[in-house]
């Protein structure tokens, strides 16, 4: 038969996959290779992070965005630890004991490496204090004047009652003193009485012994009159004496402490405040009788630490470099820090000492990453690491007091001077909404790193690629891989591009597939990774995700579904879709059928009528009116009612890909020229009867192939797509096998009139006249009809 005007040709099987030849790599295995530092084909990415990290100003974090698994989040760590270990170690800071005011810890800053030694420093002044105290009081010296004053007092209380004994000896009367009391006996003929013999004495001598014993306990209150003054100055000798001794103790512990740190202002203050405030504590917690029988050597030093030891925050080591954090959980404790409480007998306690530093403070003089998804699901942290970020300064405060949750009272920990880089790493979409919907996110994120979705598919690419795949089986200690399962693994990433020009720069889905080929591999006890292993891996995946898509198939070949792969019909077509179910994406045929009758309602979507079809959907719908009357109604109006229809469809439709099988279906039905079903088509179209690339092409023609296999190829079937989707095509080994026998056909068409030409099998017509087209050409028959039903229209509305 000969071929038609406006016949495309058949693709070719080099068209249609994105095969690589073994033979073009330099290597037969990547043991020959070398592993690839750095990340793939992201140029781009490379200037910028360079210029983010270089720009030392504020304002210039960095926002990473791209697609999971191209290497963005490994690649920024690497790079960033690189750069960091050639920036000096940031200070040291430590939260330390306000003594004056405890719920507000005060925070120090000593240089890298510098707060373990000033731990440890205090730590043996602990040491020396529970060794000096309470040592020190058991001193002659110490006893000495401690004696001096205890006998200064008892010589004033001794004469008070020296001259009491002298008026009672008057008085006949005996004055007695034990440790707590004074009394007063009668006396009679030299002899102290007792109770019994007193009451034998005649009332008179009774009654004058009550009188003098009134006399003596008046005389004794003037004489002891000073006692609490001999008192006070008692204690405050001893006191001082005290003051004096600790004082003086301190000196050897606290001279060599100072001079150290004689170069540190805020040390001094600290050590100058602790040294003020140290014999308090020594009196209280290390010299009280009261306690010091009841307290062993733990419980002292356990409260000595409580008091003096500083709560190191970040300490860092000299030669490790700027740090680089990533916190993978960033809550607004993970980030800021946390105070934690103990409970003392129902009540919630705590000090400087449960102050828990954050991300921010490990990352402070260095990098922090953070993924800008996760951060934002965390409540009031986004808002907060911008004030803090903003204001240079790292405040820990709990946001929930604010919000009156929080009723304990809590510690308001010393404000550390914050210098810090973000990196945020998230998505396209987070970066944009960010961009529009956040007034400070420009100001604060003026570097942004964009990873590419796809890597051009050059023999530079190629190599760096297998490079790659090198290092990761080092790192994951796979086996090699031979060069057939490298270019098998470039033929894959192509496929997963979508694009024969590309390779696809989300390189965690080819680490995945390499693990699960070392897993057949081990199982099969090959010495290499092999092109054979891959392609099982991939069959593997398919049969695991597969249960929906084959039961979709299987019910096309019951006939529930109802899909014609041979003959022909007026006003059906098969039209291709791609379902997406969790991570697996698949394509199957669907019938797109069309009905035409004179009216004036136009073109109707019923999937739009039934509320199923989607917005670009019913767009794809409405420009084939614009197409029907720009090409064939110039001369008379479009005066037909058309319903398009998916049919078996019960979900929700979207895109415009089925607008150019719908045209043809349209055409069918309005010229009642048959359709062949043998071929299923998708493409979208403009106006002007252009055919437009579409998504998903190789699902779909996979998916229409694989029934028209189970039913039996003919050499008939074929698969009609927009031309500009032939660089998109990286089909399965099977189909390009039956592409190359020629039992199964791709075409590639630009207009509208192509696809006719091949679903009819007439000649299309060329215009020969002004809105005219030849006569008996498939377009003259559109005219036609089209004027027909108008003048049906009109002579209706004449006769109404």
């Amino acid at each position: 038969m000969p071929k038609l005007g406006n016949t495309p040709n058949p693709l070719l099987a080099e068209q249609v996959s994105t095969r690589l030849d073994p033979q073009q790599l330099s290597f037969k295995s990547s043991s020959e290779l070398q592993p690839f530092k750095g990340v793939l084909g992201q140029a781009r990415a490379e200037n910028a992070i360079r210029f983010g990290v270089g720009m030392n100003r504020p304002g210039y974090n960095i926002y990473a965005m791209g697609d999971n698994g191209t290497g963005r989040s490994s690649y920024i760590r690497e790079y960033l630890k690189e750069q960091a270990a050639q920036q000096p170690a940031p200070s040291d800071w430590c939260y330390v004991n306000h003594f004056t005011n405890p719920r507000e810890p005060k925070v120090l800053e000593l240089p890298p490496t510098q707060a373990l030694t000033f731990k440890s420093t205090l730590d043996e002044l602990i040491n020396n204090l529970l060794a000096t105290f309470p040592a020190v009081f058991e001193h002659p010296s110490y006893q000495q004047q401690k004696s001096t004053i205890d006998h200064a007092f008892n010589r004033k209380y001794d004469k008070a009652l020296e001259l009491v004994e002298k008026e009672a000896l008057k008085a006949n009367t005996a004055v007695f003193r034990d440790s707590s009391a004074i009394s007063f006996t009668p006396i009679k003929e030299g002899k102290a009485l007792d109770e019994t013999e007193f009451a034998q004495l005649a009332e008179p001598e009774r009654e004058a012994f009550h009188q003098n014993i009134a006399l003596l306990e008046q005389f004794l209150n003037e004489a002891l009159s000073e006692l609490p003054q001999w008192k006070r100055e008692s204690n405050n000798e001893l006191r001082a004496l005290n003051q004096n001794t600790i004082n003086e103790a301190l000196i050897p512990l606290l001279e060599p402490i100072e001079a150290s740190y004689k170069d540190f202002t805020t040390v001094l203050e600290f050590l100058a405040t602790m040294r003020e405030h140290l014999p308090k504590i020594i009196l209280a917690e290390l010299i009280d009788e009261r306690i010091m029988e009841t307290r062993d050597e733990f419980v002292k030093r356990n409260i000595l630490e409580e008091t003096l030891q500083p709560n190191i925050a970040v300490c860092h080591d000299h030669n490790e470099g700027a740090p680089v954090i990533y916190e993978p959980h960033p809550s607004y404790g993970n980030l800021f820090g946390r105070i934690e409480f103990s409970s003392d007998q129902g009540a919630l306690t705590t000090n400087y000492r449960k102050i828990s530093p954050g991300a921010l403070h490990k990352a402070n003089g260095g990098y922090l990453i953070i993924d800008a998804e996760k951060m934002l699901e965390e409540p009031m942290v986004w808002d907060a690491l911008k004030r803090s970020i903003k204001s240079q300064q790292l405040k820990m405060e709990s946001p929930y007091s604010e919000l009156g949750l929080v009723s304990t009272t809590t510690l308001l920990p010393g404000v550390i001077p914050l210098n810090i880089k973000l990196v945020l790493i998230g998505s396209r979409n987070v970066y944009y909404l960010l961009q529009e919907y956040d007034k400070d996110f420009n100001e604060l994120f003026r570097t942004l790193v964009d990873f590419d979705s796809e890597i051009p598919r050059t023999a530079e690419h190629i190599h760096a690629f297998s490079r790659l795949l090198k290092s990761r089986i080092e790192e994951q200690r796979y086996a090699d891989i031979s060069n057939t399962g490298i270019a098998r693994l470039v033929e894959h990433s192509s496929r997963l591009a979508e694009d024969q020009q590309y390779l696809t720069a989300r390189i965690g889905d080819v680490f995945e597939l390499l693990a699960e080929a070392e897993f057949l591999r081990t199982t099969e006890q090959s010495a290499l990774i092999e092109k054979e292993h891959i392609d099982k891996a991939l069959s593997a995946k398919e049969e695991r995700t597969g249960r929906i898509y084959d039961r979709i198939h299987q019910q096309m070949l019951d006939n529930v579904i109802l899909i014609e792969t041979e003959g022909e019909a007026i006003g059906k077509v098969n039209g291709l879709t791609v379902m997406t179910v969790g991570d697996t994406r698949f394509g199957t045929p669907a019938r797109i059928s069309a009905t035409v009758y004179p009216g004036s309602r136009g073109i109707l979507d019923i999937e739009r009528e039934a509320n199923l079809g989607q917005a670009i959907h019913t767009k794809g719908v409405m420009i084939l009116s614009g197409y029907l009357g720009h090409k064939y109604a110039q001369d008379f109006p479009l005066a037909i009612t058309a319903n398009l229809a998916m049919e078996q469809s019960y979900g929700y439709i979207d895109g415009d890909s089925a607008s150019l099988g719908e045209l043809c279906c349209l055409i069918s039905a309005l010229i009642h020229q048959p359709l062949k079903q043998s071929f299923a088509i998708t493409g979208s179209i403009n106006q002007y009867g252009e055919v437009q690339a579409i998504g998903g092409v190789n699902e779909k023609i996979e998916g229409f192939f694989r029934l028209c296999k189970a039913r039996g190829l003919n050499g008939k079937h074929g698969v009609i797509i927009p031309f500009a989707n032939i660089r998109n095509l990286a089909l399965k080994q099977e189909v390009v096998d039956a592409v190359e026998a020629g039992t199964f056909f791709i075409y590639g068409i630009n207009k509208v009139d192509e696809a006719l030409v091949l679903l009819m099998d007439r000649e299309v017509g060329e215009l020969c006249d002004e809105h005219y087209f030849s006569k008996g050409s498939i377009n003259f028959e559109v005219i036609n009809r089209l004027k027909q039903i108008a003048d049906v229209a009109s002579n209706k509305k004449e006769k109404e």
